[in-house]
């Protein structure tokens, strides 16, 4: 016999878990079924590397795009915490230091590196410009999905034609001459989605990261990015919601009056569904033909070192690593790499950035790696399709790795290898993680963050879509990356199922 269920969520990542919590705080009788044994997905924090207690959140980024309305709406006890510094870009041997509250210091870094005091004054009046956008827009990310004529009128057309019809690098010409300066503010538009500036998936992925919470700022979770997941678990639990852990799903299948779940333990029916998984894997289990995998472009890797390395620019490293460290991320050798990358060939130099997570919280190390001085270090490589990985795997992973850590080295006193910990078979604490891997252990379909082709968060005037997470089952929802408004660790994809899900609920019997 089938157990019943009023919702269903297949996948327990941190968007199905938010879907679970709101539904059953609504009253609703809510399974969630992992094929891992472990909830979390791309959220999970895990100590990587054995004898090393460093809990490293293996997968996912900072936060800036989790409402701070869903951690209200579920009264979770996830703590985040600001960074003084925002970026450091080392050029030669020397560096421009960007302050998250832009200040005299900011200023003065970017006066000194440019020789004038314009592009410093083009940084302030683009962001308060991008501010204004991002203020009116992340108000609408929780609600029925806007049309794009109701955005317009609430931006403006000034900035409509500005971040949204303009391509970003014809905007960012528009406020910048230095090529460094302009590679700085471009990243935005880069990370997770392989695109040149001149395209219109640059301009999606900018507004993502900064539209969040109507301030863009991306915040260091407390206890990493697992902590979140286990708040949700905690939550679910106290709500009864069934957890089910290493519940591989075969099947999916609407079958009018309710939909049929089958899964490698046993026969689940539910009034809905909703799919914390990718479009993909949704459109494999109910029979469907799956869209079109968009290759992924980003390469990550995790470090623990023993300490931080000192920079040929002289800065104190607690500071140039706080915050978001660029390598070789001009405007145009972010261009470059996209071409040669286009091409099917591995960028000769290859922009990457990276972090410090435990300079802004070291609760994720023992109390021993504390004491010792031990850090991690969280780096996103750009520029790096899946395809460039599809033949001979092994060989171009060492390449890439090689070339990214050439990069970094070249604005060191101490060379990154040299500050590695060592684990308990004493081999070097770095992993690296491939697209092709990702969508090996997580789900990514070839690796992409976004599950597919990033959309705007809005929809065309003549769009029927409510929330941006049906499908073409009026009982099964997209909870995941997928969804419109699903892009990054944000959980309003989550959220905007369960509200879908719930009118669904009070509709069907």
């Amino acid at each position: 016999m089938a157990e019943n269920f009023d919702a269903i969520i297949v996948g327990g990542g941190h968007n199905g878990l938010i879907a679970a919590c709101y539904l059953a705080k609504a009253g609703k009788k809510v399974a969630v079924l992992e094929k891992n044994s472990e909830f979390g997905g791309a959220t999970t924090s895990v100590n990587a590397f054995s004898g090393i207690s460093a809990k490293l959140s293996r997968y996912s980024y900072l936060v800036a795009l989790l409402p701070d309305q869903i951690i209200a709406d579920l009264q979770i006890n996830f703590k985040t915490l600001s960074r003084k510094v925002s970026s450091y870009t080392p050029v030669a041997d020397t560096g421009i230091l960007i302050n998250r509250t832009f200040d005299d210091e900011s200023r003065t870094s970017i006066d000194m590196f440019a020789g004038n005091t314009n592009e410093a004054d083009g940084w302030q009046k683009f962001y308060r410009r991008m501010a204004i956008f991002a203020e009116r827009v992340a108000p609408t990310m929780l609600k029925p999905l806007p049309t794009e004529s109701e955005i317009r009128e609430l931006v403006g057309d000034d900035l409509w034609d500005e971040f949204v019809v303009e391509p970003l690098s014809k905007t960012l010409d528009k406020y910048f001459a230095n090529d460094v300066i302009k590679g700085i503010v471009l990243t935005d538009g880069l990370i997770g989605t392989f695109a040149s500036a001149t395209e219109r998936a640059a301009n999606i992925c900018f507004l993502y990261h900064l539209i969040g919470n109507g301030i863009g700022e991306w915040k260091v979770p407390v206890g990493g990015m697992g902590s979140l997941v286990t708040e949700l678990l905690s939550l679910a639990r106290s709500l009864e919601v069934s957890l089910l852990a290493e519940t591989y799903v075969s099947k999916i299948m609407d079958a009018g009056d309710c939909v049929i779940v089958e899964s490698s333990s046993k026969s689940f029916k539910a009034r809905v569904v909703i799919a914390g998984c990718s479009p993909h894997t949704l459109a494999k289990l109910t029979g469907d033909t799956p869209p079109k995998s968009l290759d992924g472009s980003q390469l990550k890797m995790n470090m623990v070192l023993t300490k931080l390395p000192r920079l040929k620019s002289g800065i104190d490293p607690r500071v140039a690593f706080s915050g978001t460290f660029h390598i070789d991320e001009s405007y145009q050798q972010l261009e470059d790499a996209f071409i040669e990358a286009k091409a099917g060939e591995i960028p000769g130099v290859i922009p990457a950035e990276m972090y410090c997570h435990t300079l802004t919280d070291p609760s994720i190390l023992s109390e021993d790696l504390q004491k010792a001085g031990a850090q991690t270090l969280t780096v996103f490589v750009l520029h790096t399709p899946a395809a460039l990985f599809d033949d001979n795997h092994d060989a171009r992973k060492s390449l890439v790795a090689k070339r990214v850590l050439a990069g970094l080295n070249r604005y060191l006193i101490d060379p990154i290898e040299s500050c590695l910990a060592l684990d308990a078979a004493g081999k070097p604490c770095i992993e690296i993680k491939t697209p092709q891997e990702l969508e090996r252990e997580i789900g990514l379909p070839r690796g992409n963050i976004f599950h597919g082709d990033l959309e705007f968060p809005w929809k065309t005037n003549d769009d029927p879509r409510k929330w941006g997470t049906e499908t073409k089952s009026p009982r099964i929802f997209i909870g995941g990356a997928g969804a419109v408004r699903g892009g990054g660790v944000s959980g309003i994809s989550g959220q905007n199922a369960a509200m879908a899900a719930l009118e669904r609920l009070s509709e069907i019997k």
